[in-house]
């Protein structure tokens, strides 16, 4: 795929998505960062359901500390994997405390110390919370961008350089959760919507069905 291509295929999803942003509800980057830890292997809409409960009395490091972890479980074992996050959350709550005043990091290396906290979720952060053009791949961007080929690769740490160094500078920092949301509602994993896609005509994807 040439960079053409690319930039008509980041300008025509951005205009369709003016406004491209997480779907997770959150109100502070700290309150961002524990919904984005809870979201692994989760859907966005049983973490939002959770943190509901959980953040008008705990979304602070102190105040989840507090609460401990008994009682971080009892709001968030609807979500998958909820003994392993509330061990990690706690943890990462002291060393949050603790290394950086209270105070969400905003460097990739800081974020992927805290316990619970990869490159995926740091580069989340980064991008959300801070405005970084970090692109963080969970499996809707890693789809979409062999799909289309825009960036296609054979791992994640593969496709996230292509698309670091394909992406048009004007759409870097949104780029992230235009390919999620592309993802999400258009390039659907088992049953693509093709004949609806605002960029069919410049997708390299052999078997779309238009």
């Amino acid at each position: 795929m040439n960079q053409t291509k690319r930039q008509a295929i980041f300008d025509r999803l951005a205009a369709t998505i003016p406004e491209p942003t997480t779907e997770l509800t959150y109100s502070s980057p700290f309150e961002l960062l524990i919904a984005v830890v809870l979201s692994a292997q989760a859907t966005d809409k049983s973490v939002n359901k959770a943190t509901a409960q959980l953040f008008p009395i705990a979304n602070t490091p102190e105040s989840i500390l507090n609460l401990g972890e008994a009682g971080l479980k009892e709001h968030i074992k609807t979500i998958g994997l909820f003994n392993s996050k509330a061990a990690n959350i706690m943890q990462l709550c002291r060393q949050v405390l603790e290394k950086h005043n209270g105070q969400v990091p905003q460097t990739r290396d800081e974020l992927e110390a805290l316990p619970g906290v990869g490159r995926k979720t740091a580069n989340v952060i980064l991008n959300t919370a801070f405005g970084h053009p970090t692109i963080a791949v969970d499996t809707h961007i890693f789809r979409v961008a062999n799909r289309t080929r825009i960036a296609p690769g054979k791992n994640v740490l593969e496709v996230e350089r292509k698309l670091d160094k394909y992406v048009p500078k004007a759409h870097k920092k949104d780029a992230h959760h235009l390919l999620i949301l592309h993802g999400r509602y258009t390039c659907t994993a088992r049953k693509p919507k093709c004949p609806d896609c605002i960029i069919a005509d410049l997708c390299e994807f052999k078997k779309k069905s238009v």
